[in-house]
């Protein structure tokens, strides 16, 4: 059994860390509610500008929406993996890691093989952990979250955009953490480039939507895909961002939870050696003066 300066050092430690638990959830909401609001206001205008999109294209000549449409045989993928910077944060990233790999293992293995996959890493934790790995891994905008301002991720569409154009990569998917709730985070893989120009049966405006274009459709197309292409991946940010913050206010509260139940333990425990230790010294002063009287 511990003696008792171990388990009081043990208790002290527990309740600094549980501190820190507190301190970290508190912040954590914080920062949820200010990313689920840019979030919640993003998610309309990014809907109904897909919705405009699929809606302007339909009837479209293929060639007139460009290459962003154009399905090509698929030689080179480029993944953008969207993690956090920071850990503590339950399985956000690991979940991210474990989806990443499933998918190439399961769409893309001969395109790893030949040396053709290529991961765009967004987030800190997502850089160090394909970095170490037999993976190309492009780290030009990984420090992204740093500022997660539009102007700087339209600057990383632009870069996706410009080297799908240019067939650098045939194929492009995103994977990241969607915000569903507080405690839970949806994974999504989703193709980015080419465009899947097909209409949503779950949104209200459908492609028999009669709009009045002007000055013409394609033209419409060719303003509205580059400009639809940003809003996605930066509502695609927001979303991770607010998915990250929840799983880290629910990982610090499940930690606090856990520093509780632990110091319950480890005060039954200091009751226990102290009330061990007592009984001994009593048996000690009990034996030492029965030997008195004996003698």
């Amino acid at each position: 059994m511990a003696n008792l300066k171990e388990v009081r050092g043990r208790i002290k430690s527990v309740m600094s860390t549980q501190q820190i638990t507190k301190a970290m959830k508190m912040v954590a909401a914080a920062k949820l509610r200010r990313a689920q609001d840019r979030m919640v206001q993003m998610r309309p205008y990014a809907r109904r500008l897909n919705s405009l999109l699929q809606n302007v294209s339909a009837g479209v000549d293929p060639e007139l929406v460009g290459n962003y449409g154009k399905e090509r045989v698929v030689d080179s993928v480029l993944l953008v993996v969207i993690t956090s910077d920071r850990g503590l944060c339950g399985p956000f990233n690991g979940n991210i890691f474990k989806a990443v790999s499933q998918n190439i293992q399961d769409n893309y293995a001969s395109v790893q093989k030949r040396g053709k996959l290529t991961i765009l890493p967004i987030g800190k934790k997502a850089y160090d952990f394909y970095r170490k790995r037999d993976y190309r891994v492009d780290s030009k905008f990984y420090e992204l979250l740093n500022k997660l301002d539009f102007e700087i991720v339209k600057e990383t569409a632009e870069y996706v955009m410009s080297s799908f154009d240019e067939g650098e990569f045939d194929r492009v998917e995103i994977v990241y953490n969607e915000f569903k709730n507080v405690a839970q985070q949806i994974i999504r893989v989703e193709q980015y480039l080419p465009i899947p120009l097909v209409v949503d049966e779950e949104n209200p405006l459908k492609s028999g939507t009669d709009y009045i274009l002007e000055p013409s459709k394609e033209l419409l197309v060719r303003e509205i895909i580059p400009k639809s292409l940003k809003i996605q991946l930066y509502k695609t940010l927001l979303e991770s961002n607010a998915a990250e913050q929840g799983a880290r206010m629910t990982a610090m509260d499940q930690a606090t939870d856990n520093a509780d139940e632990l110091l319950k333990d480890l005060r039954l425990t200091y009751n226990r050696t102290r009330q061990a230790a007592i009984t001994k010294e009593i048996l000690e002063i009990v034996g030492g003066a029965e030997a008195l009287q004996a003698s």
